[in-house]
C-alpha cells in the first residue's frame, strides 16, 4: 500500500450504491432458486450475468475504486516477490521434515524419561 493512505469516508450515494449491488446480487440468488426447472445452465449463467452487474455496481462506489486499487497494487507488489527455485524448495522441506523428526524424536525421549521417573516415585515400594 502507498505511504499516503487516507481514510476512506463513504457517502451516502456510495452506501446506496452498495446496497442497491447488494440488492441485486440477492435478487439473482432469489431467481436461482425460483427457477429450478429451467436448465442449470441458465440458472448458472444468469446467476453469473447478475453477479457481474452487481460488482459492476459495487465497483462505482468509493469503496469499489479503494478495492480495486488495492488489489491492483497487490498485483504489482506479486510481481516484485522473488520465488523460490524448485531445488531451494526441495531442499527447505527436506530441512523442516528431518528437523521435525528430531525434535519428536527428542520429545518422545523425554516423555519416555518422565514417565520412568514418575512410575519410579509413585510404585508401590519404591
Amino acid at each position: 500500500m502507498s505511504a499516503n493512505d487516507q481514510t476512506v469516508t463513504t457517502t451516502g450515494m456510495d452506501k446506496a450504491k452498495l446496497t442497491l449491488a447488494a440488492g441485486v446480487f440477492l435478487a439473482g440468488v432469489v431467481g436461482f432458486y425460483l427457477l429450478e426447472g429451467q436448465s442449470d445452465l441458465i440458472r448458472v449463467i444468469g446467476m453469473v450475468a447478475v453477479a457481474a452487474i452487481a460488482i459492476a455496481i459495487a465497483m462505482t462506489s468509493q469503496p469499489g475504486r479503494t478495492f480495486w486499487a488495492f488489489a491492483r497494487e497487490a498485483r504489482q507488489e506479486l510481481r516484485r516477490v522473488v520465488w523460490p527455485t524448485r531445488q531451494e524448495s526441495i531442499q527447505t522441506t527436506l530441512i523442516v521434515l528431518v528437523m521435525v523428526f528430531i525434535v519428536g524424536l527428542l520429545l518422545w525421549l523425554m516423555d519416555m524419561f518422565f514417565m520412568w521417573g514418575v512410575g519410579a516415585l509413585v510404585r508401590p515400594g519404591g
